[in-house]
């Protein structure tokens, strides 16, 4: 009876192992905990506490694969997302000047419309209405922008007066071990060593201190879970009034809308199981909630969780292992906050690379497709904005639809997108 009460709650069938799901729950968790140290370390930059921000990311971790374990059935594994807590510090607080803690407002409210969009069909409209070449250059976009951050954060690029960027000093022990930790990373990824990038971090920290390329650190004084006190809740409605939150609400929904579609949907069919994709979904969109609630910027379906397909996860069996070791993971948290940007960094360089790949998946035959993906691409990175970057592709691809005769293949809901972006830009003319 216990038995089958387990089956029903983590859709394990009749061929599932139960030794293979463990197995695969424990490469799944492996491959992507390095999130805990690099999410914490962006959401620094936004103004959290540091060892609050790893706490903040660890409860929104253990929640989501929970919930993808008991209500998607699936082993997938929900973590914050690479490049969306870019969005949330680098565009959200940074650039439209929101308070870490409005944003974290909007990663709620976002939490809460994706999660009506993903009990309805809204989802496959919102989904559909974006062209795929569109889709592919916010991906890509992101990817040279998180590079850009990497390398700065090495410190391999750093600023000119004249040239705004050029080459790092390689006498700097600082960059000679965030070189080094991205020759390592490469080659254990290149090679499908499992946890390479955590393996890369931890032997980069290693060399950072051996060489002397540390910074004391100054950690926030008191207890970790004291502080976290100062994160969990903190949710601010201030700016809830304004324009400028619900644009970023309603930006931020487009991104984790279609970037959760295209994950799910991939991973359901890889394990053979396409029956679950509004379920994981479902689950994944109640998690964005929780991430603003426990202080986190929003989450996605892992992309790491291939790694743990391929080991033979079938079930939410899987995702339920990988959500118990996030949560041992709190005891290493002190230890955690003493890794050095030049570990960190170039993990955020590799990831990048990494979403660049969907540049194959676009199409540059069809100047009217390619040239308002090729603005996002090189807008996200250089205005430092991905606001700002999806701006300029989105108000370009009904223009040059119109341009040659084709307006009628550009639907209504991306003319109204085109036209929230330029009401954006005319408003901060006037502000």
């Amino acid at each position: 009876m216990k038995s089958s009460f387990w089956h029903r709650s983590l859709g394990l069938l009749p061929g599932d192992s139960w030794k293979k799901e463990w197995i695969a729950g424990a490469v799944s968790y492996f491959s992507v905990v390095y999130i805990v140290m690099v999410n914490a370390n962006i959401l620094h930059d936004a103004g959290m506490p540091l060892k609050a921000a790893m706490v903040g990311t660890l409860l929104t971790s253990v929640v989501g694969c929970l919930l993808m374990a008991f209500g998607g059935k699936s082993p997938i594994v929900v973590v914050p997302g690479m490049g969306i807590n870019a969005f949330f510090t680098y565009t959200l607080v940074h650039s439209m000047k929101l308070s870490w803690q409005e944003a974290l407002m909007v990663v709620a409210v976002t939490g809460v419309l994706f999660s009506v969009v993903s009990f309805t069909s809204l989802y496959r409209i919102v989904s559909e209405a974006i062209p795929h070449n569109l889709k592919h250059g916010i991906t890509v976009g992101i990817g040279l922008f998180l590079t850009f951050i990497g390398l700065q954060k090495s410190q391999i690029v750093i600023a000119h007066q004249t040239t705004f960027v050029t080459i790092g000093h390689f006498s700097d022990p600082a960059v000679i071990v965030s070189c080094f930790t991205l020759l390592l990373a490469l080659i254990l990824f290149i090679r499908g060593v499992q946890g390479g990038l955590l393996i890369s971090i931890l032997l980069g920290t290693g060399l950072a201190y051996l060489l002397g390329a540390v910074k004391p650190v100054q950690l926030e004084s008191g207890h970790t879970f004291r502080q976290y006190g100062e994160l969990f809740g903190h949710l601010s409605a201030a700016g809830i009034g304004s324009l400028v939150f619900w644009i970023a609400v309603f930006l931020l929904l487009l991104i984790v809308v279609f970037e959760n579609i295209g994950l799910i949907a991939a991973q359901t069919q890889m394990i053979g199981r396409p029956e679950h994709f509004k379920g994981s979904l479902r689950a994944l969109s109640i998690s964005n909630i929780f991430a603003g609630i426990f202080g986190s910027s929003p989450v996605v379906a892992a992309a790491e969780t291939s790694a743990g397909i391929a080991a033979g996860g079938r079930t939410g069996l899987s995702a339920l292992v990988s959500g118990l070791l996030f949560g041992a993971t709190f005891f290493f948290i002190p230890l955690l906050s003493y890794i050095p940007d030049s570990a960190i960094a170039p993990v955020l360089i590799v990831i990048g690379g990494l979403m660049v790949q969907n540049v194959k998946e676009m199409e540059f035959s069809d100047l009217t497709e390619a040239f308002p993906a090729f603005l996002i691409m090189v807008m996200i990175p250089f205005t430092y904005s991905i606001v700002d970057g999806m701006a300029f592709g989105f108000i370009a691809y009904p223009v040059v639809k119109l341009a040659q005769g084709r307006g009628r293949e550009v639907s209504p809901v991306l003319y109204g997108i085109a036209a929230l972006f330029v009401a954006n830009f005319v408003l901060h003319a006037f502000l």
